[in-house]
Order: C-alpha cells, then sequence, then structure tokens
C-alpha cells in the first residue's frame, strides 16, 4: 500500500528554488525531491492569504465553493475533506504543525493532530472584515521592523515540529497500517529572521535587489490594497530592503534543510520507495517585487507556488501545465483508493499528460480588498477581474513580470471577453462578491460591528505559535 507525505511550507513564492534557477536561495533537498519526481512549473494557490487557501487544501473546492472567504472564516471539516475520506479507508491520517483550521473541537479528518496550529483564538483576523469600511492595519509595520537574525517562535516551532514528524516517521515500518502525513512547517513566514547560520551563509552584498522594480499600482483596487496594508512603507531604504529580502532567503534554506530531515527520516523508516512526497506551500510572496511585500495580490510572486511530486509511478521532469492546491485533494484520494467531486485533477495524472490545456484560478476576498479579485490564466495571458473596477490583462509569453496592463486597450479586447467568459465557466464573480461581502458583514456584526472589533485588543500580525 502506497502511503503519502505532504510538506508544506508558508508564504513561499515559486521562483525561490535553487533548482528553478534562483541565484540566492540553496534548496539542496527540495532540489533532490523535484529531481526524482515531476516539478509543476505554473502551480497557483486558490487564494493568495493562508486561511482560504488552505481551506481549499482540504477540501480540493474553490473559496467561493466552501466560504472560506477570509481569515476570520476558517475551515471547520465542513464540508468534508480528503482526511475524512482517508480515515473512514481506513488510513492513519496525522498532521504536524501549523492548519489554520478553526479548532481542536472540530472534526478535521485527522486521526491524530500533533503540535497543531489553529486560528488565534478559533476566531482569526477579525478586523480584516470590515472591508466596506476598512480598520487601519497599523500591524503591517511589525514586518519591516522585525527583520533581523535569530531564530524567533517560529523558527523553534519548526524546530519542534520537524523533530515530531521525523520521531513518528522513523517508527513506521514496513507491514504497519498506511498513512497520510500532513508535515506543515511555518518558514518563510515572517517575522523575517532566520537562525544565525543561515543568515550568515549568504552575504548582504550577494542579495539582489527586487526582480521587480517599485511599481506604482495603477488599478484603483490594486491600489487600495497597497494602502491598506502598507507592509513596504517599513522599509526605509534600499538597504533595508535588501536586510528583509536576505531574511527572507534565509527562511527558505532554513526551511529546506528541515524538509530534508523529515525525508532523511522517511528513507531511514525504509518506507521510501513506498511513499508518494508532495512539497507545496500555501501561497507566494512579493518579497519587495514591484516594491510590495507579504502575499494577498495577484500578481505571480504571490499566486504563484511551487509544486513537486515524488515516490512510486510519478514521472521525472518538468511540467508547465496549470496545477493547483485544489488538485492535491484529488491526488490524495487516487493513492488511498477514495473519491469525491473536487475542482481539482490528480496531480498523477497530470504529470502523466491529461488536461494540458486546463487554466488556472485564484480568488481574493480577504482584508484591505475593496472588491473581490479574481484571475485566470492560460499558457498566453492572464486576465485580473475586480469586481466594480477595471480589468487587468497580461500576455504572459512576452510580459512574465507583468509590467503592461492591456486589460482596458481596444487591441485585446477579444481576448479579454474570451478569458471574462472562461472565467465564467468557474464562477459568477459579481453573484461571488455579493455573497462574500453578505457573510463577512453578518459576522462583524454577530461580533458586536465595526467599532467593537476595531477596539479589540485581539490584534496581530502573525498567529501566535501554540
Amino acid at each position: 500500500m502506497t502511503n503519502v507525505v505532504v510538506i508544506m511550507g508558508d508564504e513561499h513564492q515559486r521562483r525561490a528554488l535553487s533548482c528553478a534557477g534562483h541565484r540566492v536561495v540553496s534548496t539542496p533537498n527540495l532540489d533532490a525531491l523535484a529531481a526524482r519526481g515531476t516539478r509543476f512549473t505554473s502551480a497557483w494557490t486558490p487564494s493568495p492569504i493562508c486561511v482560504p487557501a488552505r481551506g481549499s487544501f482540504a477540501t480540493g473546492r474553490w473559496v467561493h465553493e466552501i466560504g472560506t472567504w477570509h481569515s476570520a472564516q476558517p475551515w471547520f471539516g465542513s464540508p468534508t475533506g480528503w482526511t475524512h475520506r482517508a480515515r473512514d479507508a481506513g488510513h492513519e491520517v496525522i498532521s504536524f504543525g501549523k492548519l489554520h483550521h478553526r479548532s481542536a473541537g472540530d472534526d478535521d479528518g485527522f486521526t491524530e493532530r500533533v503540535r497543531p496550529m489553529f486560528v488565534a483564538g478559533g476566531r482569526g483576523w477579525i478586523q480584516g472584515l470590515s472591508r466596506s469600511d476598512p480598520i487601519p492595519f497599523t500591524e503591517a509595520a511589525e514586518l519591516a521592523a522585525d527583520v533581523g537574525s535569530g531564530h524567533t517562535s517560529y523558527t523553534r516551532y519548526d524546530e519542534r515540529v520537524t523533530a515530531d514528524a521525523c520521531a513518528w516517521l522513523e517508527r513506521r515500518r514496513v507491514g504497519d497500517a498506511s498513512f497520510v502525513a500532513f508535515v506543515s512547517l511555518v518558514a518563510p513566514h515572517y517575522p523575517l529572521s532566520a537562525p544565525e547560520e543561515f543568515t550568515n551563509a549568504i552575504a548582504l552584498e550577494d542579495v539582489p535587489p527586487p526582480d521587480i522594480a517599485p511599481i506604482e499600482p495603477s488599478n484603483p483596487a490594486v491600489a487600495a490594497m497597497a494602502d491598506l496594508m502598507p507592509y513596504h512603507r517599513g522599509f526605509a531604504d534600499d538597504d533595508h530592503v535588501r536586510r528583509g529580502r536576505r531574511a527572507y532567503f534565509a527562511l527558505i534554506n532554513w526551511l529546506d534543510h528541515n524538509v530534508g530531515q523529515v525525508l532523511d527520516a522517511l528513507d531511514r523508516s525504509g518506507l521510501g520507495d513506498d511513499t508518494i512526497v508532495i512539497y507545496t506551500s500555501d501561497h507566494g510572496e512579493m518579497a519587495g517585487n514591484r516594491g510590495l511585500w507579504c502575499k494577498s495580490y495577484l500578481y505571480e510572486d504571490s499566486v504563484g507556488i511551487p509544486m513537486i511530486v515524488a515516490g512510486p509511478g510519478v514521472p521525472i521532469g518538468l511540467v508547465d501545465t496549470a496545477v493547483n492546491l485544489v488538485d492535491i485533494a484529488p491526488t490524495i484520494d487516487a493513492v488511498v483508493g477514495t473519491s469525491a467531486p473536487t475542482a481539482g485533477t490528480d496531480l498523477l495524472a497530470i504529470a502523466n499528460g491529461a488536461d494540458a490545456d486546463r487554466a488556472n484560478f485564484s480568488e481574493y476576498h480577504d482584508g484591505c480588498s475593496i472588491t473581490g479579485s479574481f484571475a485566470l490564466s492560460t499558457p498566453e495571458w492572464k486576465y485580473v477581474e475586480h469586481v466594480g473596477a477595471p480589468p487587468e490583462l497580461f500576455d504572459r509569453a512576452n510580459d512574465p513580470d507583468e509590467l503592461v496592463d492591456l486589460g482596458t486597450s481596444p487591441r485585446t479586447a477579444s481576448i479579454r471577453d474570451r478569458l471574462a467568459e472562461r472565467l465564467r465557466d468557474i464562477c459568477d464573480p459579481v453573484a461571488v462578491d455579493a455573497e462574500a461581502f453578505r457573510s463577512q458583514d453578518e459576522l462583524l456584526e454577530s461580533l458586536g460591528g465595526r467599532a467593537v472589533v476595531a477596539d479589540t485588543e485581539i490584534r496581530f500580525n502573525h498567529t501566535p505559535v501554540p
């Protein structure tokens, strides 16, 4: 019987792998995993923010299908996901580390949860629910202020999670019950500080400036996000940006170090040849590109994620077919012999040539967005629809950095219309946007309304470790 190990980083942008040609990042363990399996070069998150993305990962369904719109609207085990199906089929289903589900009191399908991280207080980031009248996100200033070197509560948490996962794997033996293990680390999520040996291994002068120079957002929906979520304004100068980028890259190297320990433990158990291993991230990170930091945007650095699959029956090589976190649920279903309707497709089938012309999709309805935003990409084009604001359109082949917005250009009107129609095969953006606002307004009122939520002392920029 084949086992499955899913390893997930947090905020790992797709370009930040040495096997993808990055000049500073060193990821030998992820490179080795990719060398013996398939690396998908066009992988996306279903939503570029933790809680919604993880709900879609758990269920294989889009955010608008399950209502995990926001960081204060986490998945709580309903609708059921791949965990429930694998458990009900008799497999051991265990998690290590960050979940960002609602609470320990919910049945999220795991037979065991080791050191789980749920959303803060079972409620999450409630201030972000006020989208029609946004609450200033002053916590964004912490990002630049925390740039440094040395362990943080998050890197110590990853140490413990990695040790837990390794100890459990090393106890497994051939002949034991089959399992699905989810190992979820918080690196390279901020605070932007990595253990000193990883920071010191990167010379500051070797850190390149951002890949994409600062650009003032022209689209009103994007400009509003940058204004309301001003992580970038805390960086005083180019040197500060360089130090922030070094810390981010060092955290990725730290992440790779932990991934290597987990993979080594799997091999020591004797089960490496009988286990499908998937590495991915919940979303990406702007890392100073375009002058922006963190996630939430539908630009490639934020929405693009690594996706590597290796193990028995997995072909070796690169695949540029669009894949998404929603594809992991049907992949696990296929391995463990279960099934359910999802928005995704088995990654092993895609690696072997299935669904080669599929489009990718992502959406955002979380805090600091004044309207719902929806992105659809094909190999040639990327279309972004902001409800009530102008659309964006980028020529992916000739403009991979998304520098020239053709969203309102008359010469691309037919392309824009074709992609908008294809987007509507997935959802009606106007109807979905209205439902997201209705749901969030209802939850906001149940918590006492904007004034009460704005004044609550429970405010945070990254979830405290358990």
